[in-house]
């Protein structure tokens, strides 16, 4: 299986200055390729230490993927590094320097002395213009590696990911494979729960089932490679029947699926209309809920403090919109524990339940929604 790092270079980065997006793209496009992302480093604009983190990468590696540095600055090193890690010098491409001086003219500007450093590749290396900005990309060859270094733009990097270097890859590696995602969501149970009931999946080659856990919600990834798109759905299926199977009502959807969007569909489904009530919150339920188009949400109110008494202040609410439902919230953050209070009003009577939270207080008010939202969704099933 071919195997790729990614290298993003800029101090900026370091000093958390700027997000790095480049990472989050550059690898979902190689999951869709088929090859495994073994490393991502972050390295700021040095070039001793680019060039030892690029021999490094060459070690483990086939692919060698680098963003950013290859501006016209003294402080973008990104050529010379690579030139240093693969022990050859820098060339003057006096095509690549027309390029560049028609790229910045067209922004009416006329291109400065320093630009021109940007037309210097390792002796050797495969140019890629850049059609959407000044800085050429190029890729350095050896018997095993591929080292591609692009700019850090992300629209630049991007559309030269898109255009050249994946073509690029799929000649060089004879990457016919793909790899697909697919990704179930629980509510309302742990990761450790959801573990016991799938955990001999979760060892298993292909495809590959992996947990992550999110503040009440359970993500399990099912990924799986193959020579074709058909091949790895119907792996994928197979899988997921199983999983589904298992876990049953815990999993309320998939992919971009989100449980206020699905809960407010069962709720729908069921013929209820909802407000909901919370505290303490700051909008984590309300603002989640409002963001859907549903005609099954009818509004909501906060309060900063909890209420006296929350089944009154549910019904109030429940009361004022004249829904047929009524989720009330109430979150509580005290020297050593976290405390939650949920209360549902249907038209078959009133339930509450209190709770107790053991994360980070930050955390709270969306485990808070993500609990109170999955309790809405099964009730409304139970009663469908």
């Amino acid at each position: 299986m071919t195997t790729a790092e990614i290298i993003t270079i800029g101090t900026e980065l370091l000093l958390g200055e700027t997000a790095d997006t480049n990472t989050r793209f550059l690898a979902r496009t190689l999951r869709g390729l088929g090859v495994d992302l073994f490393r991502t480093t972050t390295i700021g604009d040095n070039l001793g230490r680019i060039a030892a983190a690029i021999r490094e990468s060459m070690e483990r590696a086939e692919i060698i993927i680098t963003t950013g540095g290859l501006g016209p600055t003294v402080d973008d090193p990104t050529r010379r590094a690579v030139a240093e890690a693969v022990g050859a010098p820098l060339e003057y491409r006096p095509e690549l320097w027309e390029q560049i001086q028609r790229t910045v003219r067209r922004y009416g500007r006329v291109p400065g002395e320093n630009q021109k450093r940007q037309a210097y590749l390792p002796r050797g290396a495969l140019a890629i213009e850049n059609p959407v900005g000044t800085a050429p990309a190029f890729i350095f060859e050896t018997d095993k590696n591929a080292i591609i270094a692009l700019p850090g733009v992300p629209r630049e990097m991007e559309t030269l990911m898109t255009q050249a270097v994946i073509p690029y890859l799929q000649r060089r590696f004879g990457l016919h494979e793909i790899l697909k995602i697919r990704t179930l969501h629980c509510s309302g149970v742990g990761e450790s729960a959801v573990d016991e009931k799938i955990g001999d999946l979760e060892t298993l080659a292909n495809p590959t089932v992996g947990l992550a856990a999110h503040s009440g919600v359970i993500d399990i990834r099912i990924a799986a490679k193959a020579e074709s798109e058909a091949e790895a759905d119907r792996q994928i299926a197979a899988l997921e029947a199983d999983i589904r199977a298992r876990l049953g009502a815990d999993i309320f959807g998939a992919d971009e699926q989100t449980l206020e969007a699905v809960t407010l569909q069962v709720a729908a489904q069921r013929g209820w209309t909802l407000a909901c009530f919370e505290a303490g919150l700051a909008g984590a339920l309300t603002e989640r809920l409002s963001r859907v188009e549903s005609s099954a949400y009818l509004g909501g109110e906060r309060s900063d403090a909890p209420p006296s008494d929350l089944a009154a202040a549910t019904a109030s609410t429940r009361a004022r919109f004249g829904a047929l439902a009524g989720l009330g919230v109430s979150l509580t953050i005290e020297t050593e524990t976290i405390a939650v209070h949920l209360c549902l009003q249907t038209e078959t009577g009133q339930q509450e339940r209190r709770l107790t939270y053991g994360g980070h207080p930050r955390n709270a008010p969306r485990w808070a929604a993500n609990m109170a939202l999955d309790w809405l969704r099964r009730a409304a099933l139970e009663a469908a």
